[in-house]
């Protein structure tokens, strides 16, 4: 996959995603990512990207001229482009599904208010928000939506079930994990994860799974069509 990255802060984006699973990936040829300098497409002698809105209101917004030079110099036939919004549909592990298996994402951050919509209208394929609040800009958002994707690319990490029975992969939020030591501070680790059984582990798994969903996001089991037998086990954590 390769990924092109508009913005005005490329530097952002080196310390965090030269480094861990991302940077190996990388490393090793998987996946090629490219930070471009907005401003350096900008025709202005002082590298001016922003200009005050049309119609009034506080703040700057992105002036389309450069945005629109800098799509064309990486764009291809497969691309699709991302721009990070609060106004955008949010986004989830399906759509992560999504992105991994195309061959070039263009990631367009925006700054100040924003970006000329005409941008948006004409050349946008995907507005895409990391939740209902807003950053000072879409670096932050991009660098999450890119660690979420890149992650599930075959070969990045070392086995396909690394992520399988991860939080919302199968719609329900991963159970709790436990490692050495087996007691810290007078808390055990269950004993079922000591047993080498692993159908109970798997079933254990299962239903602490369910429980933990229901306590932090019902919301999610709306979206599932539960058997009896998980009904019965979040009833019964009630």
């Amino acid at each position: 996959m390769k990924i092109d990255v508009l913005t005005l802060f490329p530097s952002m984006f080196t310390s965090v995603l030269d480094e861990s699973i991302i940077g190996r990936a990388k490393d090793n040829d998987i996946v090629d990512i490219n930070y471009i300098d907005i401003r350096s497409f900008s025709n202005n002698k002082h590298k001016k990207v922003d200009d005050y809105p049309y119609g009034g209101g506080p703040g700057m917004v992105m002036k389309p001229e450069p945005i629109y030079r800098a799509i064309q110099s990486v764009k291809e036939d497969n691309s699709r482009v991302i721009y990070l919004s609060p106004k955008g549909k949010v986004f989830n592990q399906g759509l992560a599904n999504d992105f991994s298996k195309e061959e070039h994402l263009i990631f367009l951050c925006g700054h100040y208010e924003g970006i000329d919509n005409r941008i948006i209208d004409d050349y946008v394929t995907d507005i895409i928000s990391i939740g209902d609040y807003v950053l000072t800009g879409g670096e932050i958002p991009a660098m999450a939506v890119i660690d979420s994707v890149v992650r599930l690319i075959p070969g990045v990490l070392k086995s396909e079930e690394s992520f399988k029975d991860e939080s919302h992969y199968n719609g329900l939020l991963e159970a709790p994990q436990y490692t050495r030591p087996r007691e810290f501070k007078g808390n055990k680790v269950p004993d079922i994860l000591l047993s080498g059984n692993h159908k109970k582990i798997n079933e254990w798994r299962k239903n602490e799974s369910l429980k933990l969903t229901y306590k932090n996001r019902p919301d999610l089991l709306e979206k599932i069509n539960l058997s009896e037998k998980e009904k019965n086990i979040i009833k019964n954590n009630e």
